[in-house]
């Protein structure tokens, strides 16, 4: 029997792996068993993932039950991974507020929630202090997703990433603990990670920075320690390892490099590659993330509390691996795409060579149990991409 609360759910074929439903939904049970599900390719086709049955079990002895009426603030809301927690979220049944100053994100990723009675959208800047002040008022969790990314921008203009990812994040942090918020999930990154040499990556292991980006986020997460040790907030930080899925953006010269090879491949240009392609990425759905999201902002075991978590599939792909993976897929779109290859060019300053995350902490501690690897990732995603890259 499926519990779907408000959601009119048909033709789940769990076994047959087909998933038709009404609406997007986070958070089903089927059989006692977490079922998360994704908006993808189109409006009207949706992917259902289950846990592991028994990391379910344990999950779903510690995490709160959804209480009427808690507020969720949702920094950086309208952006792409942003905007798919906002769906989650309501979907859930909490109260959504939705911050952005639509420097990076997009009004239209969060069109659909616009009127919704549980969600509302604050045009605001983190780096504006009466701002995080009115914006936390009344929240109980805070799911910060804001940040000025991409290690190149902040290599050309360090000055605005410092601002908007160190003073942004602490004026949150400082508002939210005079409000008495009482969780705090900061989103990470695997820039932390810096020249460390150690793979898979380790939390507790890490190098030296190589970029004003990877020091903005690792800084962010000594805040939050800060914060947690000085006024007893609960904090959990979870370093993301490059996430990719549906409403990436590839516009600009500092887009993410899935979004931006598919785009360049759609017009029957050759993707540029810096370096040989031999470098590696932990590439991660960005459904991962937002079960990771759910796992931390609904835990109720003290020992997840004020951890830092990595949050990847555990997979280890290089560029040109990935580049093939693509080729593959739009060719069944467009076969002169089968044709295309790649441009190398030199290697970008600040960029890591290798990047592959352990995930057993996550796993063993939060629950964590990412249901969507780099293959069945993109081919999930790939129809979202090529409708609205085009």
């Amino acid at each position: 029997m499926l519990s779907e609360g408000n959601n009119l759910f048909e033709n789940l074929n769990i076994s047959g792996g087909r998933y038709n439903a009404a609406h997007l939904a986070l958070g089903a049970a089927v059989d006692g068993i977490y079922c998360c599900v994704l908006r993808c390719a189109d409006a009207n086709t949706i992917i259902a993932c289950l846990h592991n049955q028994a990391l379910a079990r344990r999950s779903m002895q510690n995490v709160r039950d959804i209480t009427p009426g808690v507020t969720v603030l949702i920094t950086g809301g309208a952006g792409f991974i942003g905007s798919n927690l906002c769906d989650a979220v309501v979907e859930m049944g909490y109260n959504v507020r939705c911050m952005d100053n639509l420097i990076t994100g997009k009004k239209e990723n969060i069109e659909h929630l616009i009127g919704h009675p549980n969600f509302k959208f604050l045009e605001t800047d983190l780096r504006d202090y009466d701002s995080c002040v009115k914006a936390v008022s009344g929240v109980e969790i805070i799911l910060h997703q804001a940040a000025l990314g991409s290690v190149p921008r902040s290599v050309d203009d360090p000055i605005t990433t410092n601002s908007i990812n160190i003073n942004g994040t602490l004026n949150l942090l400082d508002a939210a603990q005079r409000a008495g918020v009482r969780r705090v999930v900061y989103a990470g990154s695997s820039s932390a990670y810096g020249d460390s040499p150690v793979l898979p990556k380790v939390e507790d292991h890490r190098g030296n920075p190589l970029s004003p980006y990877a020091v903005t986020k690792f800084v962010g997460e000594l805040y939050c320690s800060v914060f947690s040790s000085l006024h007893g907030m609960e904090t959990i930080c979870l370093r993301y390892f490059n996430v990719f899925g549906p409403r990436q953006d590839p516009d600009g010269v500092y887009a993410a490099v899935i979004p931006k090879f598919i785009q360049s491949m759609m017009r029957h240009e050759e993707p540029t590659v810096f370096g040989d392609g031999e470098q590696t990425r932990d590439f991660t759905h960005v459904k991962n993330v937002v079960d990771a999201n759910i796992l931390a902002m609904t835990t109720v075991d003290e020992k997840a509390l004020n951890q830092t978590y990595n949050i990847a599939a555990g997979q280890r792909t290089s560029v040109n691996q990935l580049f093939d993976f693509l080729k593959e897929l739009l060719s069944d779109f467009d076969q002169e795409i089968g044709s295309l290859d790649m441009i190398h060019t030199e290697t970008r300053l600040g960029d890591i060579p290798h990047s592959t995350a352990s995930i057993k902490k996550a796993k063993e501690i939060l629950g964590y149990n990412p249901t969507i690897d780099v293959e069945q990732g993109l081919k999930m995603a790939i129809g979202w991409y090529w409708d609205n890259l085009n």
